[in-house]
């Protein structure tokens, strides 16, 4: 959120607006460090995991127990081939960023305390890194001669301690601390010892907080030379050349690598430096006190200084033309640049321009402690970690390439569309947002417009919502040969309570985190149609869609669909003949196997009302056994309608009910054993079996609700009310069951002689529905749901716009306690995957494996009135394609909906509007 800043001490005061934000990632430990590889944003915590998220999805992938105290720096190699993590201890780990294998363990045979940098020569194939102790020190990791057993006396954990393990004259040494998860740790494929010799002693006089390797940074130096850049808490910047050769200062010795002091710059500041980088050959530093400090490494010039925030700079850099630096102050900000290398085409701007603040927002309520600059698929991210255990990814503008800027716009606006849609509280329910749903209906309308339909309001003659009618024309000629397509979905949504806490966000303002987008209608049914909807746009696009797509778009299903039919029926001739239809309205059984639903229930809903030509009595008073009093007579009443075991007693309302053929039976019996696979409590698969015919194709009879007249007290009431719904399946027809239920309550109500009048009102209805699983659009739908959830069997490709760009950060937290791990589960690796993570075959790209299969084809137990309508009105089939998962929480409380199931909807979509 936005923040206010109080101090006038900074530079200039850019503005406030922060950046869409994207996804809000959450664990249990302060983020420390923080680095990005094409498919992964890792991050290091205060609980010593590194914690692995999916760059495409924002799904939690890995837990790793990378170390036993907090994991202050992450460094990813530039080729991506390797992940380097230091602690608050001695150890470096080295880790495959693919397959997240510990690589090396790499230790130093001095107590160096803890590590704050690291870094990697490619040239040199070297690790360098940076100590509590002043030391820099380094170590070749294909030197076999540094190879050593995984139980080497000179360990940390095996040697002596001068400190820790010293004691007195008959006194005892402090005992080693040790906690279980140190158990969790992966063993290294090969463990390193630093020669004592590969030593750059005191290298600063002040912990060496950050380091970067550069290339040709100066004219002191060749354009491809590399340097060695450390920044400490002496407040100096140092230059250092890397040589293959020993010191020369130990002649009896064999060690490889040297550093040799090349630049000092800062020597007359003290304060210390946090982070750096190094652009050509300017140097950004990132001091104490909100400083950013720019300096020219041919002429050893501060150039400017720029009172960039109010708290420590922990992370600095420059990307997409831009100067980014993140603060202990929690404010994150972007500066012009006055020159960069990586993305001026070689034309200089004039140095001494200004650097103006374009934008500081507040990122987090905390201590910013990490941040990188990435892009994915040609989306520019500013990610954020903090002390608040919260990493932020924020969607930023940069200075894109001409041939990018289609590109990203088109990729950022469907989660940008989603989000204006998501704003309007459309519900239908309450006449209190009448008003929002016209205006929700007008956005709809508009973004249609904007992505090439042609766009109507349809509407009845009674006072409802329109239905947004969208016609977006295939390429196809002549028009006639064309297949239309009827896409049918609904931007009105159900009330979202904001009564004491029992939503964690505003429902009306979407909200990524841990890679789900939370807010009211995202997955019912505002989700679906965003991703329909870029579906048509993609095609259009690529000049691949031959067919028509026509999307009706109706506001008030969470109602019944009032005024639907009529409104259809009303502008049938103007939306033209239809081939199939198609909506997507409903979840997965689970959060796991993809589905195909080809059944619903229908419903008739109705009230039974008992009226007394009494007023409302006093029961003492005028209470008789010469009174019918209307409530007792509602209770018997309803009371006949059902016998034992809920067997409903109106005559023949089991008549016609479809018998269940062999094909469906073994398909309840594939759900039934998948279900149970999954979650073994649901058990036994005959009665799961069962219970899943129950609600799906067997119809049943509820009573909701009494409602009387009259205040509360010893009152008999004068009217009395109440609710029933039927559930019918196919081979009940509507209007039978209606007739049946009247006659049925009417004959009843006729025995009890009462002197009272009985009414039933039918208050809303729907016809049941029942596709065919094996016709053309199922099996369409079927082809385009196993391709797009298919399994990964390589590890993605890295694109060039999949380029990281991680900001130096140092300041650590104190070491945390044993992590819990309650709801997770940790494999054999020390990897810990997430509570509803496949523990399976860890493949090359750290997912876990799984075998392609056909999505489920299930029917379900609620309706949607609309279905059959449109169905039966145009002779056309029907499918339903479910795109959210159990868990999304359609009408309650932190309704849902995952990226990756947003991503795969409009993916299979694509493919079956192609199709079709």
């Amino acid at each position: 959120m936005p923040g206010t800043l109080q101090h006038s001490d900074l530079d200039d005061g850019g503005p406030e607006t922060a950046p869409d934000q994207l996804q809000e990632l959450k664990h249990d430990g302060s983020v420390l460090s923080i680095a990005v590889s094409g498919d992964y944003i890792f991050t290091g915590t205060s609980k010593g995991q590194i914690v692995v998220w999916s760059l495409s999805t924002y799904q939690l992938v890995q837990t790793i127990q990378a170390h036993k105290r907090s994991v202050l720096c992450l460094f990813l190699s530039q080729d991506g081939k390797y992940l380097f993590s230091t602690a608050c201890e001695p150890i470096i780990n080295v880790w495959c960023p693919q397959t997240f294998t510990r690589l090396y363990e790499i230790y130093s045979t001095y107590d160096v305390g803890d590590v704050f940098s690291v870094v990697y020569s490619p040239q040199h194939e070297t690790v360098y890194f940076g100590t509590q102790t002043q030391y820099i020190q380094w170590v070749g990791l294909k030197d076999e001669e540094r190879k050593v057993s995984h139980d080497s006396a000179n360990h940390p954990d095996r040697r002596q301690h001068k400190f820790f393990d010293s004691r007195a004259v008959g006194g005892t040494s402090t005992p080693r601390r040790t906690e279980d998860y140190y158990s969790l740790i992966p063993r290294a494929e090969t463990v390193l010892e630093v020669d004592p010799y590969a030593i750059e002693k005191y290298a600063h006089y002040g912990w060496i907080f950050c380091m970067q390797i550069a290339k040709g940074p100066t004219v002191l130096v060749d354009d491809d030379e590399e340097i060695l850049v450390s920044g400490g808490g002496d407040g100096t910047i140092k230059l250092w050349q890397l040589s293959d050769k020993g010191p020369g200062y130990h002649e009896d010795e064999d060690t490889k690598g040297s550093i040799h002091e090349l630049m000092v710059l800062g020597e007359d500041d003290a304060e210390s430096v946090m982070s750096l980088f190094v652009d050509g050959s300017f140097l950004y530093a990132g001091k104490l006190r909100g400083v950013i400090e720019l300096w020219d490494l041919d002429t050893k010039q501060r150039l400017r200084v720029i009172h960039a925030h109010t708290g420590n700079i922990n992370a600095v850099g420059l990307r997409f033309g831009l100067l980014w630096s993140a603060s202990t102050d929690g404010f994150a900000s972007k500066h012009s640049a006055a020159h960069t290398t990586d993305e001026s085409n070689g034309t200089s701007r004039d140095v001494s321009q200004r650097y103006q603040c374009l934008s500081r927002w507040k990122a987090h309520d905390a201590k910013i402690l990490s941040a990188a600059v990435a892009t994915y698929q040609n989306n520019q991210l500013f990610i954020t970690g903090a002390n608040d255990n919260t990493v932020r990814i924020w969607h930023v503008n940069g200075a894109p390439a001409e041939t990018e800027e289609a590109e990203v716009e088109q990729e950022d606006m469907m989660i940008r569309s989603l989000r204006q849609f998501v704003s309007y509280k459309t519900v239908s329910s309450r006449p209190e947002f009448t008003e929002d749903c016209r205006k929700g209906a007008t956005f709809l309308g508009s973004l249609f417009k904007r992505l090439g339909a042609q766009v109507e309001m349809l509407s009845s003659d009674g006072p409802h919502n329109p239905v947004v009618f969208a016609k977006f024309s295939g390429k196809l000629e002549p028009a006639e040969k064309r297949k239309r397509v009827l896409f049918y979905g609904h931007y009105d949504v159900v009330p979202a309570d904001m009564a004491g806490e029992n939503w964690k966000t505003d429902p009306f303002k979407l909200v990524g985190q841990n890679g789900y987008l939370y807010g009211r209608g995202v997955s019912d049914n505002k989700g679906p149609i965003i991703a329909a909807l870029y579906a048509v746009s993609d095609l259009l696009q690529t000049k691949a869609l031959d067919s028509d797509i026509i999307f009706l778009i109706e506001g008030e299903e969470e109602s019944g669909s009032r005024g639907f039919e009529e409104t259809i029926r009303k502008h049938k001739e103007q939306i033209g003949h239809i081939d199939y239809v198609l909506l997507a309205n409903s979840y997965w059984l689970d959060d796991e196997v993809p589905c195909l639903t080809y059944g619903l229930r229908g419903v008739l809903h109705a009230t039974v009302c008992v009226d007394s030509k009494h007023p409302d009595l006093h029961s003492g008073v005028d209470g008789s056994n010469m009174i019918s009093e209307p409530l007792t007579d509602l209770t018997l009443l309803l009371g006949k309608l059902k016998g034992p075991k809920n067997k409903v007693n109106i005559p023949g309302f089991y008549d016609g009910i479809l018998p269940i053929t062999e094909e469906e039976e073994l398909r309840y019996d594939d759900i039934a054993s998948i279900l149970i696979k999954r979650n073994p409590t649901a058990g036994p698969v005959e009665a799961l079996k069962r219970s899943l015919m129950a609600r799906w194709r067997e119809p049943n009879l509820t009573i909701h609700r009494y409602n009387v007249s009259g205040p509360d007290g010893s009152l008999i009431s004068s009217h009395a009310t109440a609710n029933v719904s039927i559930r019918l399946v196919p081979g009940q027809e509507v209007e039978e069951i209606i007739s049946k239920l009247k006659s049925f309550l009417k004959d009843e109500y006729e025995q009890f002689d009462s002197e009272n009048t009985l009414t039933v009102r039918i208050d809303n209805k729907a016809e049941p529905w029942l596709g065919v699983p094996g016709n053309y659009i199922f099996r369409t739908l079927e082809e385009a749901v196993m391709r797009a959830w298919a399994p990964s069997t390589s590890p993605s490709s890295r694109s060039p716009s999949s380029s990281p760009s991680v900001l130096s950060a140092s300041e650590s937290d104190s070491p945390s306690s044993s992590p819990p791990y309650d709801d997770e589960k940790a494999n054999d690796n020390g990897v810990t995957l997430p509570p509803n993570a496949t523990n399976g075959e860890i493949t090359s790209t750290g997912q876990a494996a799984r075998k392609a299969r056909k999505p489920l084809y299930i029917r379900e137990g609620g309706s949607i009135p609309p279905i059959r309508f449109l169905e039966k009105e145009f002779n056309a089939p029907a499918a339903h394609l479910p795109c959210g998962q159990a868990s999304d929480s359609a009408h309650l409380h932190n309704e849902r909906l995952r990226l990756v199931n947003l991503q795969k909807s409009r993916e299979i979509f694509t493919t079956v509007f192609r199709k079709l």
